[in-house]
């Protein structure tokens, strides 16, 4: 097959579009890497969408946009932002959320999320997400945070359930109950990361299925599925890390494919950061979570009927 040429890097937006489900399986997409520019560009109709951190494109010009712009060109994207830090006590910095604005005018995707998490206080950057306590004062702030983002992106925006590796004994209410009210207040929708869940439930000692039945279902717009690691604390007692840098878990599997049929044609996500696969195995997860939520909907259509 002869090589697919690229197109010219142009600022000029593209129509926004949206993945499209195919039959009982909902859209599966996959986290945009750039040692998977070629191949992703080579193959588009491997997977349906592709997310990408818009932190990453802030630039003008150069090779990210060039293989982005190309891939758009088939491909809905997703953003999935990490530097707004919604949860902290500074408003979120406009000049970064202007120039998101430009960058979410250029490429239309048809989400961006970001966490219930903050990661900048005072003007200094710690470059991780960092938990808050689920209390009613960081619940007003954080939702006149994502209004705020909202208003200057001129869009509705996700916010993802983080990975928990402390609880806060101040915290009034249970991250469910955060997050609903947050959805409540703000407009906002909900991106449900079913490893974060688990990695949560699993460190702080609670019951991953109960999480995953309390979570509002009904704000989730987006589901992502990643890997974790095991180690010990410093006590010498299990610790689950959140590295996207392996397979999604077999737990992480069975609570997806639990969850799937409340949640018919909710796009999900392979997020994979570090220790790359090659491309074919990282579209195999996705087809994997295509495959999963197609048959559990199907299963729980037929037990329905019956």
């Amino acid at each position: 097959m002869a090589p697919r040429r690229i197109p010219s890097l142009s600022t000029s937006a593209v129509p926004a579009s949206r993945p499209t489900p195919a039959g009982l399986s909902p859209p599966a997409g996959v986290g945009l890497r750039p040692p998977h520019f070629r191949a992703a560009l080579a193959e588009p109709g491997a997977v349906d969408f592709l997310e990408v951190h818009p932190e990453n494109y802030l630039c003008d010009g150069g090779p990210q946009h060039h293989f982005l712009t190309a891939l758009r060109q088939d491909l809905p994207l997703s953003f999935h932002g990490v530097g707004l830090s919604l949860g902290g006590a500074d408003r979120p910095d406009r000049r970064h959320l202007a120039r998101l604005r430009q960058l979410v005018d250029r490429y239309q995707p048809f989400h961006f999320s970001e966490h219930l998490a903050w990661s900048s206080h005072g003007g200094t950057y710690f470059n991780d997400l960092l938990p808050l306590p689920y209390t009613q004062a960081n619940l007003a702030r954080m939702s006149a945070h994502v209004a705020e983002t909202q208003d200057c992106l001129g869009r509705q925006i996700l916010i993802e359930n983080p990975s928990l590796y402390l609880t806060f004994a101040e915290s009034e209410m249970s991250e469910a109950e955060f997050l609903a009210e947050l959805s409540r207040r703000s407009g906002c929708r909900l991106l449900l990361d079913i490893n974060n869940l688990y990695v949560s439930a699993i460190n702080a000692g609670w019951d991953s299925w109960a999480m995953l039945a309390e979570f509002p279902q009904d704000a989730v717009a987006q589901i992502h599925l990643a890997g974790h690691d095991h180690c010990r604390d410093a006590d010498g007692g299990s610790l689950l890390i959140d590295t996207h840098g392996m397979p999604v878990a077999d737990p992480v599997w069975d609570l997806f494919a639990a969850i799937a049929p409340r949640l018919a044609g909710v796009p999900v996500l392979i997020e994979w950061d570090q220790d790359l696969p090659d491309w074919p195995r990282l579209v195999s997860e996705a087809s994997l979570a295509r495959q999963l939520a197609g048959n559990a909907l199907a299963e729980a259509r037929h037990v329905a009927i019956a």
